[in-house]
């Protein structure tokens, strides 16, 4: 009897070893099952997940092919090239330099004021993310530089010192893009609604390019972007003076007359050199009409050529907090004195300063 009861739990261990190895095998199968019959809709999700990342959206458009003999029948294309940015320009021509002069006079009531601006920009190799070197400088005196080398930006005032940014937020690129922005200024004033008409194939300082003279159309093409835009927020005591001002030139401004050319680079839709004239016409507060006459002229040169763009010889580092009234105190002989128990980091109002 006992040799039998132990053979029955022999053999009822067995048993269980088995089962527990067909449960085993069946669940590895039913898991291989299950991972190929997965969702579609989860494997579109992975292979989202696990791709390439996109490119940024300047180096996506530079990679687009745009006819460059096509823009008088096509208005939308016209202001694509139009508007062209520094770095989707730089993305297709490669290193070049670009130089911009633009001249404003504004007349009312008999009285006259100009102001005349010269842009300049040195591209390097790199596109979008390489170096560059531009300058602003006015009739009136002021202007500004600024760097950018190894991802390091330096940045000046017209007859101030370089200073380091090391924490520059985006300021390199706006500044490139507005030195940049000439024509796309000129036409977005002009409401969009520059028309061309070709002139045929030219040659722009060894290049291929199309010619077009241009004039103002009689309809408003603007940006569907910009007739997009929600309503301008207002502050809650209402808008100043200046700003008003300001505002009605851009929204009230009407366009008179427009005259010029473009020579657009035959092989990356890049303009080469422009020169375009026009009148607008802006209603005072007082109900008198001021007229403004803008006059801008720009040129590619060096097209290929690394411009061997090199840091500032002699800068200011990069200040955590720029001094202020303090320091301007010191200068004078007036030491700063915090009040206790306030940040010493932190510089007091002048009427906090004790004496």
């Amino acid at each position: 009897m006992e040799i039998a009861a132990y053979q029955a739990c022999r053999l009822t261990s067995r048993v269980r070893q088995m089962t527990l190895r067909v449960l085993t095998q069946a669940t590895i199968a039913l898991a291989v099952l299950a991972t190929s019959c997965a969702d579609p809709v989860d494997k579109a999700a992975k292979k989202r997940i696990f791709s390439p990342e996109d490119p940024p959206k300047v180096v996506a458009s530079a990679s687009e092919k745009i006819g460059a003999a096509a823009l008088a029948e096509n208005p939308q294309l016209a202001q694509r090239v139009l508007r062209m940015g520094a770095a989707e320009a730089t993305e297709r021509l490669g290193p070049h330099r670009f130089s911009a002069a633009l001249s404003f006079s504004w007349t009312t009531a008999g009285r006259a004021e100009e102001l005349k601006e010269k842009r300049l920009l040195a591209e390097g190799p790199g596109g979008l993310s390489g170096d560059f070197h531009g300058s602003l400088e006015n009739s009136r005196d002021q202007g500004l530089e600024i760097i950018r080398v190894h991802k390091s930006v330096f940045a000046r005032s017209r007859y101030g010192k370089f200073r380091q940014r090391l924490r520059d937020r985006g300021m390199a690129e706006r500044e490139r893009e507005e030195l940049y922005a000439a024509i796309r200024d000129f036409d977005s004033l002009f409401r969009g609604q520059l028309k061309l008409a070709s002139l045929g194939p030219v040659s722009v300082r060894g290049r291929s390019a199309i010619k077009y003279t241009v004039s103002l159309a009689s309809e408003n093409r603007a940006s569907a972007e910009e007739s997009s835009l929600p309503p301008l927020a207002g502050p809650k005591g209402g808008i100043d003076e200046s700003t008003a001002r300001r505002i009605a030139f851009f929204e009230k401004g009407k366009p008179k007359s427009a005259r010029g050319h473009v020579a657009v680079d035959a092989e990356t839709a890049v303009v080469l050199e422009s020169r375009l004239e026009g009148v607008l016409g802006v209603p005072s507060p007082n109900g008198k009409e001021v007229t403004v006459q803008l006059t801008v002229e720009t040129g590619v040169v060096d097209v290929g050529k690394d411009p061997a763009i090199k840091p500032p010889s002699d800068f200011l580092p990069d200040a955590d907090k720029p001094s202020g009234i303090a320091a301007a105190l010191e200068r004078f002989g007036i030491p700063h004195k915090a009040r206790p128990g306030t940040d010493a980091g932190v510089e007091a109002e002048p009427g906090e300063e004790e004496p």
